[in-house]
Order: structure tokens, then sequence, then C-alpha cells
């Protein structure tokens, strides 16, 4: 259990994932037995990070945003996520832009990234993602003992230890994806 999250083996529970999250963990073969990722139900209304991690009582510092972006270049828009910690934001201008090798890299429109994942948003998670897609995972995320991501719908959060997103197929850990976000 983390923080007031009541934890179960995820593929025992489908209902609580997205089809291609469920489909994704049916054939998995990463770095950590399927038995480690875990799924716990949530409000709906309380899938946003700062209000979810305010009611379960999950740190920022475990929390970790999917955020997916795109960029273009000679025509041909690349997609990518990237997985940073909830205490920092992804480095979308320069670190991301980079590693696609397009001239301007944004965030995906809300009805765009639902669209092209097939999850819902504020629910958006790496596991399940099209296989075309790198994901850039901040090496914070990756060496976290157990982190909250989205579990590809809002009434869940999926728990897991950071080595298990770094083991994706298309995964790439990257330092200093995660920018510091400054405090008010």
């Amino acid at each position: 259990m983390l923080g007031k999250l009541a934890t179960e083996v995820a593929t025992d529970r489908p209902d609580l994932l997205a089809a291609s999250v469920t489909a994704a963990l049916a054939a998995w073969s990463g770095p950590v037995a399927v038995s480690e990722i875990l799924v716990a139900p949530i409000d709906p209304e309380l899938a946003d990070t700062a209000s979810f991690c305010a009611r379960y009582d999950v740190g920022l510092d475990v929390s970790a945003n999917c955020v997916v972006v795109a960029g273009k270049r000679e025509g041909v828009t690349r997609y990518a996520a990237c997985m940073v910690l909830a205490t920092t934001r992804a480095d979308v201008n320069t670190t991301v832009r980079r590693l696609l090798d397009v001239r301007k890299a944004s965030f995906l429109p809300m009805a765009e990234a639902v669209e092209l994942t097939g999850m819902e948003y504020g629910g958006i998670t790496p596991i399940g993602l099209p296989p075309q897609w790198p994901v850039f995972v901040d090496a914070a995320v990756a060496a976290a003992p157990a982190v909250v991501i989205g579990s590809g719908i809002r009434a869940s959060k999926i728990v897991l230890p950071g080595t298990a997103l770094s083991g994706l197929p298309s995964a790439q850990v990257i330092d200093g994806l995660g920018l510091a976000v400054a405090q008010a």
C-alpha cells in the first residue's frame, strides 16, 4: 500500500485498466514480474495529480506524469511520451525536441492525445501506447522504488517500480528530462 491506495495486482483487475493497458500487461515481458504491477481504484474526479496526491496521501515525488508530445520533420509527425515526476516538468523545448529530431515539439492537445492513445485524459500511461512511439523516462522516475502513474482511465492509478517503465520496449532513460518546477 502507498498512501491511502488500496492496491491489487493489476492483471487481476482489468476493469480498472484501459483496454490497451490490459493487452500490454497480458503480453508483459518487462524487467519486473507482472505481479509487481499494482492498480488501485480512485475517485475519477481526483485523477489530476495535485488533487490525487492530496486526497490519497501520495507524495508528488512518487507520482509520475505521462505527457504526450509531438513534432514534425519533413511533413511527418513524430510522437513520444515523457514520464517525469510530478515535482518536475518535461523539458519539451530542448531535450524532447532534440530527441525527436524536430524543430519544435509541443504538448498534444487533449482531444488528439485521447484519440491517439485510446486512453482517458488524466489517465494516460506509457503502458499500452502505440509501439512505435518512444517513451522517454526521466532517470529519477526509472530509479524510483515505487511510482504512481495513470492506468489509461481516470478511475484508477498504477503503482510499480520505476524499472518497469525503463524496461518498456520503446523506453529510453533520459537524464534531465524533468526540470524542477519553480515554487511560488
